[in-house]
């Protein structure tokens, strides 16, 4: 009996290259599009949990013989939920909330399994960002890597020179906490270090 296929239910390149670095080789990726907008009073854990949940579910309605793994990382400074950053000014009001500072990274991490169950993490990574100077936030205003991203920083590129320290997961600030995610996938049969 073949193994049920393996869909990642995220269209982010870099969740894809992320497994792929364990060994992991999505069968398929198709993004979910479910409404990102965080409830009232929403805590950040339970935020991303909810939406990895959701894009998981929906995905899975769509494909009930396969597994899908759905995830959703967010930045967080105390309760706050930072947004994507979309434009330049959204941008520039996350780094200054950042600089400085420390803030929390949650990645929620669910697995929906073709009879139906669902396995989930939660992963907080704390992050320390040095104090930004206006030079410091033009130049990486101006490379563009914020476009699209949690917070308004890819801590794989020009800004990790402002990271001051990270307390947990890594690749978590990246958008998939390795270590968890190889572990739930075991749990459902899907090895890293096998072809399935």
């Amino acid at each position: 009996m073949t193994a049920a296929p393996l869909i990642l239910a995220s269209a982010s390149p870099r969740r894809k290259a992320l497994l792929e670095q364990i060994g992991v080789i999505p069968d398929k990726i198709i993004a979910a599009d479910i409404d990102e907008t965080p409830l009232k009073a929403e805590l950040p854990r339970d935020y991303v949990l909810r939406l990895a949940r959701e894009k998981a579910a929906l995905v899975a309605a769509a494909n009930p013989d396969a597994r899908v793994l759905g995830a959703d990382t967010t930045v967080a400074c105390g309760r706050r939920i930072l947004p994507k950053a979309e434009d330049e000014k959204t941008a520039r009001d996350c780094l200054a909330l950042l600089s400085g500072r420390s803030h929390r990274v949650y990645t929620g991490v669910a697995l929906v399994t073709p009879d139906g169950s669902i396995r989930t993490r939660i992963v907080e990574t704390r992050v320390k960002v040095r104090r930004l100077d206006a030079a410091g936030v033009q130049e990486y205003i101006d490379s563009k890597e914020w476009d699209g991203k949690a917070g308004g920083y890819a801590i794989q590129g020009l800004f990790a020179k402002h990271i001051a320290s990270i307390i947990g997961s890594h690749p978590n600030v990246m958008g998939l906490p390795l270590y968890e995610v190889a572990n739930l996938l075991a749990g459902a049969d899907i090895r890293a270090d096998a072809s399935q």
